[in-house]
């Protein structure tokens, strides 16, 4: 196999992106993406220490708990959680991130690069004041890059395909898989209890 380790070499393969994979790259938010967003109860945030070692995480909560300040200017809230902290660390090193919304049902995505911050200013916080919740910090993420991406990926993997769910009995829960690869902080007991502390822990930090 050949290793392709120069910028040359990845193009001698693929070739000049096309025009409108060019094109469509917006330096702000449109209607379209501030509408995408409003939409959106589910995203992911990449994010990579000051060494490049990089991390993804997922974000959820009701349609539109990522905010639109202005056309270059989102706020997502960082809640109470486990404290590992990982894209919060990274942040603080190195402040480029990107992410990708997704909304149920439609196969598009958006995606969005940009730079962030971590803030405790109140009028950011204040923004989520309606939730049972409260975040503990506010992510600002000032916007360099916003575009539309295609449905392929989501069309080829059916993901919103109700079909093609597998049965949750498919996989042991959460509880068991965790028991299994570590004892710390996991009470002894029955599985069932296992269970159940997670479920708890999940509910408390929700």
């Amino acid at each position: 196999m050949t290793k392709i380790d120069t910028q040359e070499k990845l193009r001698a393969v693929y070739g000049e992106p096309l025009g409108l994979a060019v094109a469509k790259c917006l330096s702000k938010l449109d209607p379209h993406c501030k509408h995408f967003i409003e939409l959106s109860p589910f995203a992911v945030i990449s994010s990579a220490d000051c060494n490049g070692d990089a991390d993804v995480s997922p974000r959820g909560d009701g349609p539109g708990f990522i905010k639109v300040l202005d056309d270059n200017t989102i706020v997502m809230p960082d809640r109470p959680g486990n404290n590992r902290v990982d894209t919060l660390s990274n942040i603080v090193d190195n402040p480029k991130v990107g992410m990708l919304f997704f909304v149920p049902g439609i196969n598009e995505t958006l995606r969005i690069n940009g730079t962030a911050e971590i803030s405790t200013d109140p009028a950011l916080l204040g923004l989520f004041a309606d939730t049972p919740k409260p975040p503990i910090t506010a992510i600002r993420i000032t916007v360099d890059e916003a575009f539309l991406h295609c449905a392929k990926s989501l069309m080829r993997s059916k993901l919103w395909d109700a079909n093609v769910q597998i049965d949750r009995k498919t996989l042991p829960t959460l509880g068991k898989m965790i028991k299994d690869q570590t004892a710390v902080d996991i009470p002894e007991g029955t599985q069932e209890e296992a269970d159940t502390y997670f479920a708890q822990s999940i509910a408390e930090r929700g």
